[in-house]
């Protein structure tokens, strides 16, 4: 038997220490993974040798700084993950690789009304759509990131009390898909999976500290702290909404009064244009018309992004991130309401973390939570798995 302190053991700790960075990055060239591990380079040479001759990765040539490096990404043929985001109006499953390459990629209108198990039908027969469409089989599917736009309970895994999806409250959305696909499913809610989609995709890339608000049927936001994502003990940190704003204000579906959810979700903001502008208004047209220059829309628009704002001016003071990324559809909006939002940002927030923080659009639009999805399980997949199928490395023991 081998002791945790044994060099077998300090190999395959090492061996998973290299395919985790390669994992979480999608690609590195041997100098950024000895950087990000700590290991030197003659070992990280040594590894990537090993796990490239076990099919675990593959290595290209590249340039870095000027000059030749070599790029280590995992196997193409070393499994595949697959997205699927439940919204408000929609659903849309995507299926990727390890190397953070996405393969394939749908989107299906939902009827916000319709029962959870006719959701979970859909996404079933998708899924099995698009991994056909590719020409791969379940077996190959490592595992499943799920996400739902409402909370996740921690201890439960059940989906809390939502306005959002009617009919979906109590049950195990982890449980019911994995039960209907037979591999791991993951899930979070769609602010947390739509930030983690920019900070590996999109607007979020190179920064460790940083908080993707989404602004559509709801409001909330999603959280990193140093390059994770902060759920908080029950679930619900990020739950931006529902800082009160205004005391006197409209009853929120919380039960409070005056959340800024009330001041800036679609629900509320869309009937103070109807009267004029017809009840067949969206966010989307609402956005576009703002764009073409109607006063109206443009000054509601203004007037949410001084209220979210004021949001973000209370995780400035709190958190102190380096980035905030807007995304939902009023993130199209871009500088309509990037300024208003930069505006109560230097008006209320402590001016030192107003100044270190920039405020941007979200670059994946209404991508970001199925591509966060698949982060989801590039990030909490383990390791052990893709070292498994070497005949050298499966015989070193798994450290835990």
């Amino acid at each position: 038997m081998q002791t945790p302190g044994s060099q077998s053991s300090l190999h395959r700790a090492n061996l998973e220490r290299v395919v985790r960075a390669v994992r979480l990055a999608g690609s590195l060239t041997q100098a950024e993974i000895a950087r990000s591990t700590g290991l030197s380079a003659a070992t990280v040479s040594n590894i990537v040798r090993e796990l490239k001759e076990g099919g675990t990765v593959e290595v290209t040539d590249t340039s870095a700084g000027g000059r030749r490096a070599r790029s280590v990404s995992l196997s193409g043929d070393a499994g595949i993950v697959i997205g699927v985001d439940f919204g408000h109006t929609h659903l849309r499953v995507a299926v990727g690789n390890l190397a953070h390459q996405v393969l394939a990629e749908e989107s299906a209108p939902l009827d916000v009304d319709a029962s959870w198990a006719d959701g979970f039908d859909r996404a079933e027969a998708l899924v099995g759509e698009l991994i056909a469409g590719i020409g791969v089989g379940l077996e190959k599917v490592i595992g499943v990131g799920l996400g739902v736009p409402g909370p996740i309970d921690v201890e439960s895994g059940t989906l809390g009390s939502t306005a959002i999806l009617p009919g979906w409250a109590g049950i195990n959305p982890r449980q019911e898909l994995s039960q209907r696909l037979g591999v791991p499913v993951y899930v979070d809610n769609d602010a947390n999976l739509g930030a983690l989609g920019e900070l590996v995709w999109g607007s979020g890339r190179g920064v460790k500290d940083l908080a993707y608000i989404k602004v559509a049927s709801g409001v909330g936001a999603g959280l990193v702290i140093n390059g994770q994502i902060y759920r908080g003990p029950g679930g619900t940190a990020g739950e931006i909404g529902h800082i009160t704003l205004d005391e006197s204000g409209p009853v929120c579906r919380c039960g409070n009064r005056g959340c800024l959810e009330t001041f800036a979700a679609a629900r509320y903001v869309l009937p103070l244009l109807q009267s004029t502008h017809g009840p067949e208004l969206t966010m989307e047209r609402v956005v576009e018309l703002a764009r073409e220059g109607d006063p109206g829309c443009r000054r509601v628009i203004a007037d949410v992004g001084r209220h979210v704002g004021s949001g973000v001016a209370n995780l400035c003071n709190v958190l102190n991130p380096s980035r905030v990324v807007l995304g939902g559809s009023l993130a199209e909006a871009g500088e309509l309401i990037l300024a208003p939002i930069r505006e109560s940002v230097g008006r209320y927030a402590i001016p030192s973390a107003a100044r270190q923080l920039s405020v941007l659009t979200g670059s994946l639009g209404g991508r970001a939570e199925v591509l966060g999805a698949l982060a989801l399980v590039l990030s909490e997949m383990g390791d052990s798995t893709l070292l498994a199928g070497s005949p050298t490395l499966k015989l070193l023991p798994s450290v835990r």
